[in-house]
């Protein structure tokens, strides 16, 4: 009995420390080909909730790196840059995005603001954001030339803080047409004609357990829009795990993950 105790204490404090102090520093590039001829060869990477807290310089270098690696032709981020509940403490914006604006693509760079963001100081930090280059969108829509032709970028407002309007986001843009949002759960009222929308928000879970997948997802819909490549009624969502933690710094079997989109 004592010697059965004793190995479920050596495991529990092994499934401790790799939760909490070796997993959420881990960093997975996901990598999705999707089929849509007229974006063909087009290559994004997708990078959310970071939630950098202070002294974490070193995790954001990283992050910067793996992003700037992967060469691609348009950056977008998913907001939730910093930690935004009142017992959290956040590395402050104006040293978070000088490291991001080291970011460089053809096509541009481009974010949404998450529920954190706007949690702590939303203005604030689209500001600081827009003044180093990085194009923030609200409800709004650009127009984007690749290989001759045209495609469509629109970004939402935060479903949980603000007041998300997507046929306002989508107004007088044509297709092929991507969205991005922060939230998943605007999924439903986006228009089957929007090739692929990318969210983040969910972080997977941040704790998830093999067959089963993560204990709780920050959702209206549950697990749902949980993380990965959903399709639902013909349409496409790609929902991000995210970069950091919330609440608790911990995950596990739920590795920190840029995402890369490769259109064929």
């Amino acid at each position: 009995m004592i010697k059965i105790l004793i190995i479920l204490l050596i495991l529990g404090a092994a499934v401790f420390i790799w939760g909490f102090m070796v997993e959420p520093n881990l960093l997975k590039t996901s990598v999705y080909r999707i089929r849509q001829p007229e974006l063909a060869g087009l290559k994004i990477v997708f990078a959310s909730d970071f939630h950098i807290a202070p002294k974490q310089e070193r995790r954001l270098r990283k992050i910067v790196d793996r992003i700037a690696a992967q060469q691609a032709d348009l950056i977008l981020l998913g907001g939730d840059f910093v930690k935004g509940h009142r017992f959290e403490t956040s590395m402050p914006i104006e040293e978070i995005v000088p490291l991001l604006a080291e970011l460089q693509a053809p096509l541009g760079v481009y974010a949404v603001l998450g529920n954190h963001d706007w949690r702590l100081d939303g203005v604030r930090i689209g500001k600081v954001l827009q003044e180093h280059g990085i194009d923030v969108l609200e409800n709004e829509n650009r127009r984007i030339e690749y290989g001759g032709k045209f495609f469509w970028l629109a970004g939402v407002a935060d479903y949980n803080m603000r007041r998300p309007d997507v046929d306002k986001a989508l107004e007088n843009a044509g297709n092929p047409l991507l969205v991005l949002t922060h939230s998943p759960d605007i999924f439903p009222q986006v228009p089957g004609r929007v090739e692929l929308t990318l969210a983040g928000h969910t972080h997977g879970g941040q704790v998830a357990l093999p067959g089963f997948g993560a204990l709780l997802v920050p959702s209206s819909f549950g697990k749902r829009y949980e993380g990965g490549l959903i399709t639902e009624d013909g349409k496409k969502l790609l929902v991000s795990r995210g970069l950091g933690t919330s609440l608790l710094p911990v995950r596990f079997n739920c590795r920190p993950e840029i995402v890369v989109v490769e259109f064929e």
